[in-house]
């Protein structure tokens, strides 16, 4: 029993369980191994294992002079003693003990992850990187709090976004009922002409509407899923900061990450601008009757008309007119398309001032005609200064001019040829962009422009631009060259798309090449 006690009480490191190797003693009075006692400080602050005393700066560890004599006189009673047995400490019982050294868990292994008591710290994780078990628990503590903050304000934004989209939701809604509501209503004194036009427009804006309606309904369950997501991570985060320490950091390696941030509300794909813009394109001259209540005339001529396939193409001119597009109108000409040029795809309608592209061939192909779709008008330019309007129903098309000499075969996978190559000029509007093409190189230009178009051909200066006129007059692109040849304004246009060539009354047909050689003589 004395033997054991000796064991216990003198000779027996706090540290490894073991007997004394070299014991040191701190200012405090512990004794340790030497090894035990600086491998313990690497990974910790210098204090004492035992009572949590600070180490002082600049203090040396002192040999322990009566224990190593000890140590020294008792051989033969130590070495007959067995291993040391581990026990806990007293006054430990409010913490978990290691299930290998039955001491209690006062560290943390980061490299395993796992909790470690004094005697893992010298066997087990020697060269792992370790911790104190409270520092790292209030440092893991922050982060998940720091998360929690964080998940909060995900929740709050989430459930800004979710009004903002049940607002925008809202008003979709009750914009395409007072648009369907006073469509209906203009289109009433027409009903017998309109008929057929009206129900199309009105499936359109509801297709519109479903499809706006649609998006955000869309993102307002993804919305709500992230909300769900996010308490139910806030919920598991508090449950486990309740627990104590072994259970904490099992179940925190298992608790799952919450989802990703939130991304911005895309706006929806609804524009009750563009619905409006569709019905004048669809109506044309009909166009101020459906916007505006006090036109009796309109109305009664409109009535007279009879059918709208009769209805020539749209006024190309509004009410307010700014004064470059104004000064642009001074060379003005009066534009046909060419029928014999028109690829068979291509319906040419209004006296030649309007142009379909079918989705089936209109008749066999006609000799001299384009094998792509595209036609030219029947008027060139050799001398002067030309300026003429186009309006297009949709985007992908291309306006340009081109010589006699472009090839009307169709050469490589290109739909169209204008601007292919050196004899042609063209811009070419899609989607999201434009591009201005020359001699196969192409120009990407800023912003998307209007469905009104202008093209001024100066050949005194050698220059040619396109102008968009909606919302307002603004230049698009400008080509510098030196033109040899007659040109001929040419158009490219895509499946289901129409271009119409505007019409001034006060302004001419350009002249023919007999009459502008005599104009030159």
């Amino acid at each position: 029993m004395a033997a054991q006690l000796l064991e216990e009480d003198l000779v027996t490191c706090s540290i490894c369980l073991g007997r004394y190797r070299d014991p040191v003693t701190l200012p405090c009075g512990h004794s340790f191994c030497g090894n035990c006692i600086q491998n313990s400080w690497r990974c910790c602050d210098k204090t004492c294992p035992e009572c949590r005393q600070p180490f002082p700066e600049g203090a040396k560890l002192c040999r322990n002079v009566t224990l190593s004599t000890l140590l020294k006189a008792l051989p033969g009673v130590l070495q007959a003693l067995p291993a040391a047995v581990p026990r806990p400490e007293p006054g430990a019982g409010h913490r978990a003990l290691c299930p290998r050294h039955g001491r209690p868990l006062e560290f943390f292994c980061r490299t395993e992850g796992l909790c470690a008591c004094s005697a893992c710290t010298v066997h087990e994780c020697r060269h792992h990187e370790r911790a104190l078990l409270d520092v790292e628990r209030r440092v893991r503590e922050d982060q998940l709090r720091a998360k929690v903050m964080v998940t909060q304000q995900q929740a709050t934004q989430a459930e800004t976004q979710l009004q903002e989209l049940q607002q925008q939701r809202s008003q979709i809604e009750s914009s395409a009922c007072t648009l369907t509501s006073v469509i209906s209503r203009r289109f009433g004194s027409l009903l017998q002409v309109l008929e057929k036009r009206q129900a199309k427009i009105l499936r359109d804006i509801e297709m519109a509407k479903q499809q706006a309606v649609g998006q955000l309904l869309n993102e307002e369950e993804r919305l709500t899923g992230h909300l769900k997501a996010l308490a139910q991570y806030d919920h598991s985060v508090q449950g486990l900061l309740g627990q104590v320490d072994d259970v904490f950091f099992q179940e925190l390696q298992q608790l799952s990450e919450p989802i990703e941030s939130l991304t911005p509300l895309a706006p929806p794909p609804w524009d009750e601008e563009q619905q409006l813009s569709i019905v004048n394109e669809l109506l044309g001259p009909l166009c101020e009757l459906l916007l505006d209540q006090n036109s009796p005339k309109v109305a009664a001529e409109a009535a007279d008309a009879g059918p709208m396939e009769t209805l020539g193409p749209p006024p190309p001119v509004p009410s307010t007119v700014c004064p470059l597009r104004k000064k642009l109108w001074q060379n003005y000409r009066n534009l046909t398309f060419d029928p014999d040029t028109a690829n068979q795809y291509l319906h040419l309608s209004h006296k030649d001032q309007q142009v379909t592209h079918h989705f089936q061939a209109q008749g066999p192909a006609r000799s001299g005609s384009f094998e792509l779709w595209q036609v030219q008008c029947t008027q060139s330019f050799q001398t002067g200064h030309h300026y003429w309007e186009v309006r297009a129903s949709d985007h992908s098309v291309t306006l340009g001019i081109a010589y006699p000499k472009l090839p009307r075969r169709k050469l490589g996978t290109h739909t169209d040829n204008i601007g292919r190559g050196p004899y042609s000029w063209g811009l070419c509007v899609q989607e999201d962009s434009i591009q201005a093409w020359h001699n196969g190189k192409a120009q990407r230009l800023r912003g998307v422009p209007g469905r009104l178009l202008g093209i001024d051909l100066n050949l005194t200066s050698g220059c040619l631009t396109f102008y968009s006129l909606e919302p307002h007059t603004q230049p698009l692109h400008t080509f510098h060259a030196v033109f040899s040849q007659p040109l001929f304004p040419i158009f490219w246009l895509l499946e289901g798309r129409t271009l119409t060539l505007c019409q001034q009354p006060e302004a001419k047909f350009p002249p023919g090449p007999q009459e502008e050689t005599t104009a030159l003589s």
